[in-house]
């Protein structure tokens, strides 16, 4: 039986380290981890930390392998220096649930939330279902996959909302080396003219 053909790679450039973003770009479950670690550590700390991440786990991050690990254990190799996050342990014991998640609910394959379904309601849904996935992540993951993926399911902008916009508004607009910094310095005038109002 022929292979499924694989879905393009993704467009993200957002780490400042080459391999780091292939693997985001070609790894559905190292997605799922950057965008988990996003929050209180910048966008760029939280999407590396798959790809270091990867390298303590033998080079590979697979949701089965993940899931059958001791809690413990993976809290310990995201902990190792350069920690994957501000608060390593709890987002390793995190990353673990998602991954237990992904192996009870859709046989280990993360790409399985999205790849082939043409309802952005129901990806919302599933990404919604996620441990340690809110509202704000799922609608920032649901631009990612239309903005850098291809994965255009219909009424993705309605479920994406403001992260829908050409605006630079969140990591799914960083598709060239110079995003960051312009993401950045919008953030900035945009907290210095709020203050200044």
């Amino acid at each position: 039986m022929p292979e499924e053909p694989r879905p393009a790679e993704g467009t993200l450039v957002v780490t400042g380290d080459p391999e780091a973003d292939h693997l985001l770009n070609t790894n559905p479950l190292a997605l799922l981890i950057g965008m988990l670690l996003d929050q209180q550590v910048p966008i760029e700390w939280a999407f590396a930390g798959p790809f270091r991440l990867a390298q303590r786990l033998d080079g590979t991050l697979d949701a089965a392998q993940i899931a059958a690990m001791d809690p413990e254990e993976l809290a310990a190799a995201a902990a190792e220096k350069p920690a994957v996050h501000r608060f390593p342990a709890m987002m390793g014991r995190r990353i673990h649930k998602l991954c237990e998640h992904l192996v009870d609910e859709h046989e280990g394959d993360p790409e399985s939330l999205w790849a082939g379904i043409d309802d952005a309601e129901v990806v919302y849904k599933r990404l919604l279902a996620l441990p340690g996935y809110g509202p704000v992540k799922a609608q920032i993951f649901m631009s990612i996959l239309a903005k850098r993926f291809g994965c255009q399911p219909s009424g993705w902008e309605t479920i994406s909302g403001v992260f829908a916009s050409e605006d630079l508004r969140s990591v799914a607009d960083l598709g060239d080396p110079g995003a960051l910094g312009r993401l950045r310095e919008k953030r900035r005038s945009e907290k210095h003219s709020q203050g200044s109002g």
